[in-house]
C-alpha cells in the first residue's frame, strides 16, 4: 500500500482495549464488554435518554445520503435514512442528541393515499441512522415513503412487498451489483439502473472500499481539495468507517439507486479489510485488534444499510445470513462467505491446489450456515433456489495445464465445502439452482457442474457473476489470454471485463440474465448496451444465449 492508505496508527486507549477484550466468545464478561463499547466510540449506559433535539433547529438539509428500503417481506417493508447534514464530519453535524423523524408510506407518489405514518427516533448512538419496519400492508404492492425532519422533506422512495407465501407469482426481475470502489470512478451504472425495471435489488459486496481516497477523488479527479482530508487514510475505527459510509452514500446516482429500488445486502470483505477470514486480518494482527476493527466495521454496516433488527451487530458478530422468499416461485438464501470462513490456504492469492486447501474439515460458511442453507433446501417448495453470495462458486483455472493454479479466496480454495453444498443440492432434489456472485470485477456466466472435472457431469445449476460498478477502472471486453481461457474452462459461457450490472427475470418456464455494461467509468455519463443475454430453462439448467 502507499504511505496515504496505509492504516492510522489505533489509539492507546483503542490497544488497551483490544489488550482487555480477549477472544470474542468471551464478550459476555462485563469487562470485556465495556472495554469493546469504548473502543468503538458507544457510551456503555447507551444514550436512549440523551436530550431531544428541537427539529426547528435544523438549519441544513439531513438527509444528504437519501432513503433506502430493503429485504421485501410479505406485508412489510423495511425503510431507512440517516440524518447527515454535514456528512464529512464524524456526527453528520448534528449534536448527540435523539432526533424524533416522521415517516409516510403513501399508495401513489404524490402521497394523496397515505397508508401508514409514524414517528421514528434517529439515535445519536446509531449516528443518526433510522430503520424503520411497516407491517400490515398488502402483499406484492408498490408502495412510496418519505421522511421528514423538522421542516425539510426526504426525497421520495419507491419499494415493494413480496408475494404471500401460498403465491404462484409468475415473474420475478432483479438487479445484481457489487464492488464501486469511489476513487476508481463514477457510479453511472447505478444511474441506469435507477431507471431500470426491476423489481428488487441484490447487492454482493464490496459496497464499502476500507483504502483511502485522496481530495481528488482518485480517478474521478475532482478539483483538488474536493474530497475531504478525513477520508485520505484507511478505515480501521467506528468514526473512519462512517465517515467512508458519509462519502459513498452522498454519490448522486447511487442515492437515486436507493430510492428507486429496495435492495438486499450481503457483504464481502471491503466493507471491513481485505480478503480478511473471521478473526484473521489480512496482515495477521493480533486477532483482538482485528475483532474491535470488525465490530465497528460491522456496527457501521449495519446503521447504513436497509436492513432489519435481526441484523443488529453484537459486538464483532453480525448474523447477516437470512432467507427470502418470492411466493413460490423463489427462495433466496442469502450467504456471508467472510465471517465464518476458513482462513485462506498457501497464503491467499492463486495456487495450486493441495493437502491444504483440499482438507475436508476446511469451510468457506461455516458449519452452521452451511446447515442452515442445505436444511432450507430440504423444505424449499420453491421454483428457483437463488443463493446470493459473494466470491466465484465455479471452478476457474488460469491454464489448461494439470495441475492448475486456482483462487484461494473463492469456492475453488475451499473444494470440500463447495461439494458439501452441492451434494446437499442434489440430495434435497433442487433442479433449478442458481448462484448470484460479485467479488471479481468480470461479468461471467457459467455452468455449474455436478463434478466439474468430469463436463460430462449433470448440469445442476448456473452461476450469474456480475462485474464490478467502478472497481478496477474502466476495464476491458476480453483478457488477452482469452482463448486459452475459456479453453481451461469449458462450463464458462461468457466474460464482459467491463463496468455495469447485471439483471435477471425469473419466471416458471425459464429465467433470462442481460449483462449489462458502460464503455468507461473515469467520466460521467456513459451510456448503457446490453452485451450478453441469456436463459436457463425450469428442469433443464444451462446457460443458452437469448
Amino acid at each position: 500500500m502507499t504511505p496515504a492508505s496505509r492504516p492510522s496508527d489505533p489509539t492507546p486507549e483503542f490497544r488497551t482495549a483490544a489488550r482487555h477484550l480477549g477472544r470474542r466468545r468471551f464478550l459476555t464478561v462485563t469487562g470485556a464488554a465495556a472495554a469493546l463499547a469504548f473502543a468503538v466510540n458507544l457510551p456503555a449506559s447507551g444514550t436512549a435518554a440523551a436530550a431531544e433535539l428541537d427539529p426547528a433547529r435544523l438549519t441544513e438539509d439531513p438527509f444528504t445520503l437519501g432513503v433506502a428500503s430493503g429485504d421485501p417481506l410479505p406485508g412489510s417493508v423495511l425503510l431507512w435514512t440517516r440524518l447527515a447534514p454535514a456528512p464529512h464530519q464524524a456526527d453528520g453535524g448534528l449534536p448527540a442528541r435523539r432526533v424524533p423523524v416522521r415517516w409516510e408510506l403513501a399508495r401513489d407518489e404524490g402521497f394523496r393515499h397515505v397508508l401508514r405514518r409514524g414517528t421514528a427516533v434517529a439515535h445519536p448512538e446509531f449516528n443518526h441512522a433510522v430503520h424503520v419496519e411497516v407491517g400490515g400492508l398488502g402483499e406484492n404492492r408498490v408502495y412510496y415513503y418519505r421522511f421528514r425532519a423538522g421542516s425539510w422533506i426526504s426525497r421520495t422512495g419507491r419499494t415493494r412487498t413480496a408475494p404471500g407465501p401460498g403465491s404462484a407469482a409468475s415473474a420475478l426481475s432483479f438487479g445484481l451489483v457489487s464492488c464501486q470502489r469511489y476513487d476508481q470512478g463514477y457510479y453511472t451504472a447505478y444511474r441506469h439502473l435507477a431507471e431500470d425495471d426491476v423489481d428488487v435489488v441484490f447487492h454482493l459486496g464490496d459496497y464499502l472500499y476500507e483504502y483511502a481516497v485522496n481530495s481528488a477523488g482518485g480517478a474521478r479527479a475532482y478539483a483538488a481539495g474536493t474530497v475531504p482530508d478525513v477520508h485520505n487514510h484507511e478505515t480501521v475505527t467506528l468514526r473512519d468507517y462512517r465517515l467512508r459510509y458519509g462519502l459513498y452514500k452522498s454519490d448522486p446516482d447511487l442515492v437515486a439507486a436507493h430510492a428507486a429500488h429496495p435492495f438486499v445486502v450481503t457483504w464481502d470483505d471491503h466493507e471491513t479489510e481485505n480478503n480478511y477470514a473471521d478473526d484473521v486480518s489480512e496482515k495477521n494482527d493480533p486477532t483482538e485488534e482485528f475483532l474491535l476493527r470488525r465490530a465497528a466495521a460491522y456496527r457501521a454496516y449495519w446503521e447504513n444499510m436497509p436492513l432489519r433488527r435481526p441484523q443488529l451487530p453484537d459486538g464483532p458478530d453480525l448474523r447477516l445470513y437470512r432467507r427470502l422468499h418470492w411466493g413460490r416461485l423463489a427462495q433466496f438464501d442469502v450467504l456471508d462467505t467472510r465471517q465464518y470462513r476458513s482462513d485462506q490456504a498457501y497464503g491467499d492469492g492463486w495456487q495450486y491446489p493441495g493437502p491444504e486447501s483440499e482438507d475436508p474439515s476446511r469451510t468457506l460458511t461455516g458449519a452452521t450456515q452451511e446447515r442452515w442453507l442445505i436444511d432450507g433446501w430440504r423444505r424449499s417448495r420453491a421454483v428457483w433456489n437463488v443463493v446470493p453470495q459473494q466470491v466465484t462458486f465455479s471452478q476457474r483455472r488460469n491454464t489448461t495445464a494439470v495441475p492448475s493454479k486456482v483462487s484461494m479466496d473463492s469456492w475453488d480454495g475451499y473444494p470440500a465445502s463447495r461439494e458439501r453444498v452441492l451434494a446437499g443440492a442434489e440430495a434435497a432434489g433442487v433442479d433449478n439452482l442458481m448462484v448470484l456472485t460479485g467479488d471479481v470485477h468480470v461479468h461471467y456466466a457459467f455452468d455449474i457442474k455436478r463434478d466439474f472435472d468430469d463436463q460430462d457431469s449433470r448440469t445442476l445449476g448456473t452461476e450469474i457473476v456480475t462485474t464490478s460498478v467502478t472497481s478496477g477502472g474502466n476495464g476491458s471486453a476480453k483478457p488477452s489470454d482469452w482463448g486459452a481461457y475459456r479453453a481451461a474452462n469449458p462450463h464458462l459461457r461468457f466474460y464482459d471485463g467491463r463496468r455495469g450490472y447485471a439483471t435477471v427475470e425469473l419466471g416458471r418456464e425459464l429465467a433470462r440474465v442481460d449483462y449489462k455494461t458502460v464503455p468507461h467509468v473515469t467520466t460521467p455519463g456513459a451510456p448503457l448496451t446490453t452485451a450478453a443475454s441469456f436463459v436457463t430453462e425450469v428442469g433443464d439448467q444451462g446457460l443458452k444465449p437469448a
